[in-house]
């Protein structure tokens, strides 16, 4: 058993649901991919980007899990890699949730972080 790090950014059945729900709102074929990004701002610095898209930008990495394409921009792939995206329809909040190893803090939304 290995135990390197997890170096993919992965996506959880619940979330691949949802992302293929709204791709299917939005009449996106099946060639779409989810855009997971990061970018300044928010509470800890960082934040959380999520698009839908039709194809990859060509600065993109493209990576498969549980039947969903994520599109992740290369500069963007050094503070996700070992992320997992989750969706949450509980009392706490609905929406995408992200499980994150390279965070040292997060904001109390979750969306912003810090590394």
């Amino acid at each position: 058993m290995s135990d390197a790090p997890n170096v993919n950014v992965t996506v959880t059945e619940k979330a691949a649901e949802k992302v293929r729900h709204f791709a299917t709102n939005q009449g996106l074929g099946d060639g779409f991919g989810l855009k997971v990004g990061v970018k300044g701002g928010g509470c800890s610095g960082l934040t959380y980007v999520l698009s839908i898209d039709e194809s990859p930008s060509p600065e993109d990495k493209i990576i498969e899990d549980k039947g969903i394409r994520l599109f992740i921009p290369k500069k963007s792939y050094i503070y996700l890699a070992g992320t997992e995206l989750d969706f949450s329809d509980g009392l706490n909040g609905k929406g995408f949730t992200f499980s994150n190893p390279n965070a040292t803090s997060t904001c109390g939304c979750g969306t912003s972080f810090s590394v």
